[in-house]
């Protein structure tokens, strides 16, 4: 196990009815002026944006807002927040919604204190020394950035997606979890935010990092978990022990609780932001074609951590004569279990071409540190060729 300093400075209040506490966190924390950042209607409609208002008003905050968040969240409106923010002494940012509300929240928060543009902290241009405080109000199980220090954001002028360097600066203050708000969800949705929970752990998992038991039996759990309960979910959109496994499960599997001690991989992550950056598919729909061909592709490296995978997350028998087929077999039951969610499992199935992978491979080249990548396997330019070949087929 490698040495590591870990810290979570987020509070979590989880349960039915936990937005009536959003005015009370956000008055701890010091807010006198919000911004309510939020995505689509849908938040609208249900009637949560009146209902964290009403919370705020009795806590006399003064409030303000700015909705429209997409998949992918743009840069185009986090300048426009950052213009509001500033115009209005915004003193605390509150998301409502899944990991893209959160991750626009977050770079409208770093954005603000910043004489700059904020997009320099994503090109490494610049340090995020200082930001806004953040909480967050979830409303779909995916992308664990409600606890994590991780923020991702598409550059529209050139078709960017990048992420900026971690820090513990941008992990919200609070965040306020019910799992009664992810039952309208279309099941499309919901089946993407499983997948991510389960890249997330798997980004981790595969490592070459040795006496990492703890955190191993961490990961499997929690994989465990997802793969018992999302079906669960898609079969019952008003069972809350199933909701509930997912919604704690995205955070456990991204606050790097799991990944502590470790080196992680993260390849699979950064081909998929090619996949998101050239067709605007669903984050969780671009991971189900990429990681299975990731897997595929580097499976040799290590094919005793692949069948263990099988064994311990998908109960597969284990082959010690050959436990190539193990690790095999560990990786088409991921795949189809994707399948029995509705993901796609091929690049033409999220929009995608085959004669657009070289593109992409050139697409990546032009980020900072483009190639290799990955800490499992360093994937080099004839490699990602590779496995994006694979997702082809």
């Amino acid at each position: 196990m490698n040495n590591f300093t870990y810290q979570i400075p987020t509070r979590f209040v989880f349960g039915r009815g936990a937005e009536n506490q959003v005015g009370a966190e956000v008055r701890a924390q010091g807010g006198t002026k919000v911004l309510i950042h939020y995505g689509g209607g849908s938040a609208v409609r249900s009637g949560l944006i009146d209902r964290v208002k009403k919370s705020l008003d009795k806590a006399n905050i003064q409030h303000f807002e700015l909705g429209g968040v997409q998949p992918n969240p743009r840069d185009t409106l986090i300048y426009r927040g950052i213009e509001l923010a500033r115009k209005e002494n915004i003193d605390f940012v509150l998301a409502v919604g899944g990991g893209s509300s959160i991750d626009s929240s977050k770079a409208i928060a770093h954005g603000i204190q910043y004489d700059g543009d904020f997009w320099d902290f994503f090109t490494g241009k610049a340090k995020i020394e200082h930001t806004l405080p953040i909480g967050t109000v979830l409303t779909i199980s995916a992308a664990g950035s409600e606890g994590s220090d991780s923020c991702v954001i598409t550059q529209e002028d050139g078709n960017l997606k990048w992420g900026c360097p971690k820090t513990d600066l941008i992990r919200p203050k609070f965040s306020v979890l019910d799992p009664t708000y992810t039952y309208s969800l279309p099941d499309y949705q919901l089946a993407c935010g499983a997948v991510d929970m389960l890249a997330h752990l798997c980004e981790r998992y595969f490592t070459n990092t040795p006496d990492v038991a703890l955190t191993d039996r961490l990961c499997e759990a929690v994989m465990k978990t997802i793969v018992d309960a999302a079906p669960k979910a898609l079969a019952d959109h008003s069972d809350y022990a199933s909701h509930a496994d997912l919604m704690w499960a995205g955070m456990l599997a991204h606050n790097n609780s799991c990944g502590v001690g470790r080196d992680q991989d993260w390849a699979s992550h950064q081909i998929e932001h090619e996949l998101s950056a050239f067709y605007d598919c669903a984050h969780g729909a671009g991971l189900a074609v990429v990681m299975p061909a990731w897997m595929e592709y580097v499976c040799g490296h290590d094919v005793m951590r692949f069948a263990r995978f099988a064994v311990n997350v998908f109960g597969c028998e284990m082959d010690f004569a050959h436990p190539e087929r193990t690790a095999q077999a560990g990786i088409r039951r991921l795949r189809d279990f994707f399948r029995t969610l509705g993901m796609p499992a091929t690049l033409e199935e999220v929009g995608g071409r085959a004669e657009d992978i070289s593109a992409m491979v050139a697409h990546r080249c032009e980020k900072p540190n483009g190639f290799p990548f990955g800490g499992f396997v360093k994937i080099q330019v004839v490699d990602m060729e590779a496995i994006l070949r694979r997702c082809a087929n």
